[in-house]
């Protein structure tokens, strides 16, 4: 007679078991309780425009097509890193406008699609005419394309601000480092196009800031090859007398490179090229930045660009606003991306932050050479009661914006 099993309750208990973890979750169980909870959605705008770029006498580096917006979208994958944890996911709306198109047009159509965070990569006369527009008056908008000091002054607004640099804060932080250096006696050589003017005029206003002298100035004729002549012109051209440095304005980069070497006298060459402050450069690692770098190469096969950074900064300002704040309400975000409590992280050593009297983000300014980082600025010693990164551009006492409410922040 075959013996009993000595424990037959127990054996039964166990299979039960096992026969109930292999069994499928009971149907009674909604699909959508398994699911995590929808992130609320951050929308930014990206708004560009095709220009024609007028032909340079170098055309070695031929601009990048994807300049601007590839900061654009590495700073909406940087925000969805933060945002995944807090529950927020950003999207990115890029629009184009082809040369002569009306780009007011194709932000209203933004707007009626319900963005009221719109990053601007155009140039001024088009950023004043929208930040003017009445259906953008609730919407907040960065430039991030313009240096033109108007926007800061006469034609700044209070839905504007700036994370390009004005030409004013480039010419401050050059201006910082030569009176540094002791090289305070200045040849200003200004090009033919109505940009370089402009940036000729900062640089004066940054030597009587600073207390250096221009002691020649001549306009650029242009009226020789410079790519064949150079050797022989040039050592003429720059015979203007006493002076230690040789600052060019030449923004498309039309002669300013043939001036190096050339010189009459063994000087620096200084401005739009040669040593050349710039808001962000491909040689800069410090406080992080190499990661940045390598980032942005490893997604875009090049170097980051100025452009490329100043939209970044813009779409990378919503994203700390949102983490902060832990809101995706474009409201909440635009009075806490003006306040005071704003401290963005920008890879310069110091945190960035907006000057409420013309809407201009405070950061340092980096001077380079081709391949090589020489400064930032602002310089040890050129001191400001509030914080050392408004000795760079217009301080609240100067600005000529009246659009936006003064204050002592």
């Amino acid at each position: 007679m075959p013996a009993k099993p000595a424990f037959p309750l127990l054996r039964a208990a166990l299979l039960g078991t096992a026969l109930a973890l292999l069994s499928p979750l009971p149907a009674a169980v909604p699909a959508a309780a398994q699911e995590a909870p929808a992130a609320a959605t951050v929308r930014i705008a990206y708004l560009s425009q095709t220009m024609e770029h007028p032909p340079a006498l170098s055309n070695l580096d031929a601009p990048a097509e994807d300049e601007g917006r590839a900061g654009a979208e590495l700073a909406i994958a940087d925000n969805a890193t933060t945002g995944r944890f807090l529950k927020q996911a950003f999207t990115l709306d890029t629009v184009t406008v082809e040369e002569g198109g009306d780009p007011a047009a194709a932000l209203k159509d933004l707007i009626a699609q319900g963005h009221r965070l719109v990053v601007l990569d155009l140039p001024a006369p088009a950023v004043a005419a929208l930040a003017r527009l009445p259906e953008a008056k609730n919407v907040l908008l960065f430039n991030a394309g313009a240096t033109d000091d108007s926007l800061r002054a006469e034609q700044c607004a209070p839905n504007l601000l700036h994370t390009a640099p004005s030409r004013a804060m480039l010419a401050d932080a050059l201006a910082q480092y030569l009176v540094f250096k002791r090289w305070t006696k200045w040849f200003l050589v200004v090009g033919t196009r109505p940009e370089d003017k402009l940036y000729a005029a900062a640089v004066r206003r940054a030597a009587k800031k600073f207390g250096a002298t221009i002691a020649a100035e001549k306009d650029w004729s242009g009226d020789f090859d410079a790519r064949r002549t150079a050797q022989a012109e040039v050592p003429v051209f720059t015979r203007a007398g006493s002076y230690d440095v040789l600052i060019v304005a030449d923004e498309i980069g039309d002669f300013g490179d043939y001036l190096m070497y050339r010189t009459a006298e063994p000087r620096l060459v200084a401005g739009t090229q040669g040593l050349v402050p710039t808001v962000w450069h491909r040689t800069h690692e410090q406080w992080g930045a190499a990661q940045l770098q390598n980032r942005f190469r490893a997604r875009f096969k090049r170097p980051m660009l100025p452009r490329d950074y100043a939209v970044w900064a813009a779409v990378r300002a919503v994203g700390e606003a949102a983490t902060r704040t832990q809101s995706t309400d474009p409201a909440t975000l635009v009075t806490y991306i003006e306040g005071p409590d704003l401290t963005l992280p920008v890879f310069q050593g110091r945190p960035a932050s907006f000057r409420p009297w013309d809407g201009q983000m405070r950061q340092p300014i980096l001077l380079a050479a081709d391949r090589s980082l020489v400064t930032t600025a602002p310089l040890d010693g050129f001191l400001h009661p509030r914080t050392e990164l408004d000795t760079l551009g217009f301080d609240e006492p100067e600005t000529g914006c009246k659009a936006r409410k003064k204050t002592s922040r």
